[in-house]
C-alpha cells in the first residue's frame, strides 16, 4: 500500500514509494540513461529486484525515480548500501529523491543495517548536499572510481 508524501493532504498525487517491479524496469533504464554519463544497463536493475532497499517513486501513474540500495554483512556487522539512485528530469527538485532515500534508510534499518554507505562523484554538488541533509559524512576518496577517471567520495551515515 502506497501513502502520499510527508505533509501531502489525502488524495493528493503526490508522490508514492512502492517495491520495483519488472514492469518498471524499462522506465527505470530510462530515467538511469537520461542521468548518467555511464549508466547501468538493464540487466543491473534486474540481478536487484527482490532486494527490499530497490524501490520507485511514482508520480501521476508514471516513474519518476529510483533508488538501488542493499544490506550485506561487513566485519560482523550489517552495513547498507546505496548503490543507485536517479530522478527523472521533469521531477527533480520536487522532493522525490529526499523521499526515496529516507524511504531506503527506513528499510535498511528494518533489515539490520547499522550504517549505509555510498559513492558519489566529487563533482556532484547537488547529491552532496542532499546526502549531507540526510546526514552522510565523508569518509574518504577513491581515485578514479568511475570510467571516466573522476573520483569518488565515499560517505558514510550511521543508522538507529
Amino acid at each position: 500500500m502506497t501513502r502520499p508524501a510527508s505533509g501531502a493532504p489525502h488524495g493528493d498525487s503526490g508522490p508514492s514509494i512502492r517495491p520495483a517491479e519488472r514492469a518498471d524496469l524499462l522506465a527505470v533504464t530510462r530515467i538511469e540513461n537520461e542521468s548518467f554519463t555511464q549508466p547501468w544497463p538493464y540487466d543491473a536493475f534486474d540481478r536487484f529486484l527482490g532486494e527490499p532497499g530497490f524501490l520507485i517513486a511514482l508520480e501521476g501513474g508514471e516513474v519518476a525515480g529510483y533508488i538501488v540500495a542493499d544490506v550485506t554483512r561487513n566485519f560482523g556487522r550489517s552495513l547498507g548500501h546505496v548503490k543507485d539512485i536517479a530522478v527523472h528530469p521533469d521531477h527533480r527538485g520536487a522532493g522525490v529523491g529526499s523521499l526515496l532515500l529516507s524511504r531506503a534508510l527506513a528499510v535498511l534499518t528494518a533489515h539490520g543495517a547499522d550504517s549505509v554507505k555510498l559513492e558519489v562523484r566529487r563533482s556532484n554538488d547537488g547529491a552532496k548536499r542532499l546526502y549531507r541533509q540526510f546526514g552522510f559524512e565523508p569518509l574518504r576518496f577513491v581515485p578514479d572510481y568511475y570510467g571516466d577517471d573522476e573520483d569518488a567520495i565515499v560517505m558514510i551515515r550511521k543508522l538507529g
